[in-house]
């Protein structure tokens, strides 16, 4: 049953933790839990075409274009964002300084650098040559770390003009300058001018080898997302808003956010590897309208309850994420059902080995959501 409100309840006090945050960014991450094999191993044992459809969206594409699946990253690093009035707008309001503030920022954005680096390369010792340290987590560190700064030290109509500035300036850099011996405006992955930045200035290794969807130059566009997702967190914690106009301001600017992300398309491609302008936009406008959907159904509605399976995840993503490096799933979950996939057969064997593999990692989450440990950075 959901929770009964009246008009007045509409305008309630600040709240301290946004659940339908949490369930969002659960239901992000299920997906590289797990999910997503579910939905390709079905595909192929039924062959039915919306679930073959729905795996072709589960898998980046080569360069240019959009599948869902590009969503994952940038709305982690969008919620991110959301968070930042409920934590670090909050100490502010209760005195904590600035400087403390930009200490801490800047320590967990080194921090999560540091885990995308063992992420990507384990707690191995290799030559600098074979280390990659662009990775995903480094990427929201940077991004996180200076949005925040921003959001510190700038009033909201900064924090916009901030967000505009980083999309331009970059959409300008790209559209009139190249790699050496490229065209101005060159958008392939040897030609373009941010991966040519990478290959100068990135040590180690490239993922690509001479580009990397995760590199330094193509983090600026980066930090405006993380700065959107502060500003509908500033929008979120308002308390002289109804949350229904909460809700449609998110709706509202989220649609018309797609609509300017099709048109700046034309000129400056869709494209998750160079996190181009256009897929800011894109992007940010997909993550407003589920930031706006969960929010509705579960702070508005009062519906909390279904979303317990993905609260459970969202509370310990970064755990769930690093435990890749450091657990074998794939040896547990053959160790607890080898038998179940064997009195199946193929080839719903592999669905149901899908299945299982997303169980145990979320019985895990859960027997760590039970004794409250959390990893926090």
């Amino acid at each position: 049953m959901a929770a009964t409100t009246n008009q007045a309840d509409d305008f309630q006090q600040t709240p301290t933790r946004l659940h339908s945050l949490d369930a969002l960014r659960g239901f992000d991450m299920v997906w590289i839990m797990g999910l997503e094999p579910v939905v390709k191993e079905l595909a192929k044992a039924t062959h039915w075409p919306f679930l073959e459809a729905m795996a072709i969206q589960l898998d980046h594409p080569a360069w240019n274009g959009f599948h869902l699946y590009d969503l994952i990253f940038p709305l982690f690093l969008f919620m991110a964002g959301v968070s930042t009035p409920f934590s670090v707008g909050r100490a502010l309001e209760k005195g904590t300084s600035r400087n403390k503030l930009l200490l801490r920022v800047i320590k967990r954005g080194l921090i999560l650098v540091a885990f995308g680096i063992i992420y990507n390369n384990g707690l191995n010792l290799k030559p600098i040559a074979e280390i990659r340290f662009a990775s995903v987590l480094g990427r929201i560190g940077l991004a996180y770390m200076f949005a925040n700064i921003i959001y510190l030290y700038a009033a909201e109509k900064w924090q916009i003009f901030w967000f505009w500035f980083f999309i331009i300036a970059y959409w300008l850099i790209l559209k009139f300058a190249s790699a050496p011996g490229f065209a101005a405006g060159d958008l392939t992955m040897a030609g373009n001018f941010a991966s040519y930045v990478d290959r100068c200035l990135l040590p180690g290794k490239l993922y690509l080898g001479i580009h990397d969807p995760e590199g330094l130059f193509s983090t600026i566009p980066a930090i405006s997302t993380g700065i959107l997702g502060i500003l509908t967190g500033i929008t979120l914690k308002k308390t002289g808003l109804s949350q229904m106009k909460k809700v449609t301001r998110m709706a509202v600017a989220g649609i018309i956010f797609l609509v300017l992300a099709q048109i700046w398309n034309l000129d400056f491609p869709i494209n998750k590897n160079l996190w181009t302008s256009s897929f800011v936009l894109n992007v940010g406008g997909l993550s407003l309208l589920l930031m706006a959907l969960f929010y509705y159904i579960i702070d508005v509605l009062g519906y909390v309850k279904w979303a317990f399976f993905f609260q459970v995840i969202g509370m310990n993503s970064i755990l769930i994420y690093m435990s890749k490096r450091f657990i074998d799933w794939n040896y547990t979950n053959s160790a607890f059902f080898n038998w179940l996939f064997q009195l199946v057969g193929g080839p719903y064997n592999l669905v149901v080995m899908a299945v299982t593999y997303l169980l145990i990692k979320w019985i895990f989450l859960y027997i760590m959501y039970q004794k409250k440990i959390f990893l926090r950075v």
